[in-house]
């Protein structure tokens, strides 16, 4: 095993919500902003804050440690895209707010559509993971069968 592999191994640690191509993310990025000092005596601030950008993911690409995806919004009419790496210790968290509907790997068509033609059907979608969701479909079935069986009575 290589360094290269050892340092992907140590990077997949992160957890971050599972979301897929076509959904709706909130990325929450630090930004560290720095002030000039206005004299000599005075020393560079550092003000660090978080950064809200929210848009579609049109694609992702890499593996374990070097995963990057792409969001793309439209801002004040002009469309802007963001690449960031899965992670980064700058990409504070990612939030699914919506599961779109796509049957492709990569939105890249997006970039030519304009207002409705741009919008991407919504799937189902809670915001449990899929393994509480599961569990949750079984209890749900051991209660109705329990319901119905004291029902019966």
């Amino acid at each position: 095993m290589n360094q290269l592999q050892r340092l992907e191994l140590s990077l997949g640690q992160v957890s971050h919500p599972d979301f897929e191509i076509g959904d709706t993310v909130r990325v929450r990025v630090r930004v560290v902003e720095t002030k000039a000092a206005t004299k000599k005596k005075d020393k560079e601030e550092e003000k660090e804050r978080i950064q809200v950008f929210e848009g579609v993911v049109i694609a992702r690409r890499g593996r374990k440690g070097a995963e990057n995806f792409t969001v793309r919004k439209i801002s004040f009419g002009v469309g802007v895209e963001r690449i960031y790496p899965l992670h980064s210790p700058n990409v504070a968290g990612i939030e699914v707010m919506k599961k779109g509907k796509v049957r492709r790997a990569k939105l890249y068509y997006l970039r030519d559509k304009k207002g409705k033609a741009a919008k991407i059907a919504e799937r189902d979608f809670s915001r449990t993971s899929k393994a509480a969701a599961a569990v949750t479909t079984k209890d749900e079935a051991a209660f109705e069968e329990t319901g119905a069986s004291e029902a019966s009575e």
